[in-house]
């Protein structure tokens, strides 16, 4: 139990009002990656240990930059495992996630774990982001899936044009990528707005890992 707190405190260190409900949301998030890591491998075996640290709070790095409205629709792009999406899905209860990946047994994972903890505010979609027609989401995420220019060419279709319930805030596609970015960034065409994720948690798991935010 203390392990499991301790864990925990990677995240509330940085975060408060937590609900008890979303306490042990996270909380359970271990065990059940643990779980269905060993039966369909969706996370390296040597970043299970620092699950909360490398994919949790990595992925809440978006919620740390932005404060989504109830009822934004967001959809993951490439989730894996589901991450951005399941802790952004925790963090923000009101807020529609909608899981993609082309890997149908990644997103078997990504269910049973979303069922597991009652997350009410997830849907998801075994198919290629590029194949999704006739919907139109207020943000894109994605977490070191493809160079910025992919990720611009296959969410711009996605995108809202205009903020709508998502409040005052621009659409447009949040991604996390680590590394020197010069060239992608170059080469994509795109002036994304730029965070270094050190400056939003200071440690060493997240030097030279970057947020960057293309509004639509």
């Amino acid at each position: 139990m203390e392990k499991a707190e301790k864990k925990l405190e990677l995240i509330t260190q940085f975060f408060g009002d937590f609900t008890p409900k979303q306490l042990e949301q996270f909380a359970a998030l271990e065990t059940l990656y643990n779980e269905w890591n060993s039966k369909i491998n969706v996370i390296s075996r040597k970043d299970m240990e620092s699950l909360y640290e490398k994919h949790i709070l990595h992925s809440l790095s978006i919620a740390a930059a932005f404060e989504f409205a109830p009822k934004t629709s967001i959809v993951d792009l490439g989730t894996g495992g589901g991450f951005p999406g399941i802790p952004l899905a925790i963090f923000f209860p009101e807020v529609r996630f909608h899981l993609v990946d082309s890997i149908g047994k990644k997103l078997t994972v990504v269910n049973e774990v979303a069922a597991a903890i009652g997350l009410t505010n997830v849907t998801t979609q075994h198919t290629r982001i590029e194949e999704i027609k006739n919907r139109r989401f207020d943000f894109v995420v994605s977490r070191a899936v493809a160079p910025l220019k992919d990720l611009w060419k296959w969410s711009k279709p996605l995108l809202k044009k205009s903020p709508g319930e998502s409040g005052n805030q621009q659409p447009g596609l949040i991604c996390l990528k680590g590394g020197d970015l010069a060239l992608e960034i170059s080469e994509s065409g795109c002036k994304p707005r730029q965070m270094e994720l050190f400056q939003i948690f200071p440690l060493e798991s997240l030097k030279d890992k970057y947020l960057l935010y293309v509004p639509v």
